[in-house]
């Protein structure tokens, strides 16, 4: 691959990047942590149950935008630019923060206001739908021989979101009385995510454009110039030629995205199964944002040294091995400790396993497509596997009664993720 840019700083090019998707799941995990909350703001029911419900299935649904912001933006980034599609998707995501922070509730406006909600998470979905992509080919495209630590920097920057995020639920529960959180407290973080969007877009407006992009136009009027045939869409260039690589990183893929809408869901989980109280729902999944802030990184440029999928294989046996004993553990002694335990031994696993998935996705597809593949890909697996997550667990519980089927939920998701890195790495030769 081509040597690394020496001219953009490589803290430039780490904050221009990670603070879009930093917003993202910022935005998702706020509305999440909240969801109680909002279920009785926005989709009043006479069962809370119903109404919890509601909530989530709105926050599923929504991430049906997500493959469709893929397409678009993923595509947009192929052909007009990695800096074009960022600066896009951060102004739309920004837009729909806001939209969130400012909506009136069920209260004011009636059925309107849970209307709202959904639209606004329908264009965060189609916003986030093309940030990764985009933002992790303009990383590793900049400083391609260090692909693994560029590209963990997206991963660790959901760490630091979830950081923040926890800190704000957990200062917010503890010092704020119920009317006061539902009256004005919980909109306080999307007030604060809308405002850190203008920034994002400041210093993504001032980047360059990556070198190995700016080579493939180039590539791309010489030929067409040659023969005058346009060429094929990044779109279906992905979905004819490069279907099992879209497969791939669709598969590896599964069990970070479920592990991460199981932490989103944790302080929910924490206060209506464990019986604990709302804020050290929150204080346990600060630990595991830290702990995925921190390490993410370091595993990232370890995976430049020896491989990917070594490392995530580890991992992901790890955690088939040991999650549904920790969630056991976790509700046989139902408190602040044993719960940041498990989430503290959560957060290592997943950062360990997640941090090399944005590097090895990257080396699926070429510059061409890199952006459309990936955003792609990861769209469809955390639209699947991860925004469906928090209702489909919360739903398993009410049905079945088991307290454990987030534990269950996540061995499944282990299974599916080892077995299409062993077919990566036999079948397309990935390492």
């Amino acid at each position: 691959m081509e040597g690394a840019r020496t001219d953009v700083p490589v803290y430039k090019l780490i904050v221009a990047t990670s603070i879009g998707n930093a917003l993202e799941w910022y935005d998702l995990i706020v509305y999440g942590y909240f969801a109680v909350t909002i279920s009785k703001l926005f989709f009043p029911a006479h069962d809370e149950t119903v109404s919890l419900l509601m909530a989530l299935g709105t926050f599923a649904l929504s991430y049906l935008a997500r493959p469709l912001g893929a397409f678009v933006l993923g595509a947009y980034a192929d052909r007009r630019g990695r800096r074009a599609s960022l600066m896009l998707s951060i102004a739309m995501m920004t837009v729909g923060t806001g939209l969130i922070a400012f909506m009136p509730t069920y209260a004011v406006i009636g059925v309107w206001a849970p209307i709202g909600i959904f639209l606004s998470r329908l264009m965060q979905g189609f916003s986030a739908g093309g940030e990764f992509g985009s933002s992790t080919a303009f990383l590793v495209e900049h400083v391609p021989n260090r692909p693994g630590f560029m590209s963990s920097w997206q991963f660790a920057s959901q760490g630091a979101s979830t950081l923040l995020a926890s800190a704000f639920g957990a200062v917010l529960t503890g010092a704020l009385t119920q009317p006061q959180l539902e009256s004005w407290g919980w909109r306080i973080p999307f007030l604060f995510g809308m405002l850190v969007g203008p920034i994002g877009l400041y210093i993504r407006k001032y980047m360059d454009e990556t070198p190995a992009f700016e080579r493939d136009v180039a590539r791309k009027n010489a030929a067409r110039t040659a023969d005058g045939d346009a060429g094929k869409s990044p779109v279906w260039e992905v979905l004819a030629t490069q279907k099992a690589r879209l497969l791939v990183s669709i598969g590896a893929l599964v069990l970070t995205t479920t592990a991460n809408y199981m932490i989103l869901y944790m302080p929910t989980y924490a206060t209506k199964q464990l019986g604990l109280p709302p804020s050290q729902g929150f204080i346990a999944t600060l630990v595991t944002g830290f702990v995925i802030m921190t390490l993410t990184p370091f595993v990232g440029h370890w995976s430049d040294k020896v491989g990917r999928i070594r490392i995530m294989l580890v991992a992901g046996v790890l955690f088939l091995c040991t999650v549904y004993p920790a969630f056991a553990f976790m509700n046989a002694h139902a408190s602040l400790a044993t719960m940041m335990v498990v989430m503290l031994w959560i957060g290592m696993l997943k950062a360990v396993y997640f941090a090399p998935i944005p590097a090895l996705m990257s080396s699926l597809f070429p510059t061409r497509t890199r952006a459309t593949g990936m955003a792609v890909g990861y769209n469809l697996g955390t639209t699947i596997f991860g925004g469906f997550t928090p209702l489909a667990v919360a739903w398993l519980i009410a049905a079945s009664g088991n307290k454990l089927a987030p534990g269950l939920y996540l061995m499944v998701g282990a299974v599916i993720s080892l077995t299409t890195l062993l077919i990566a790495r036999v079948r397309l030769g990935a390492r």
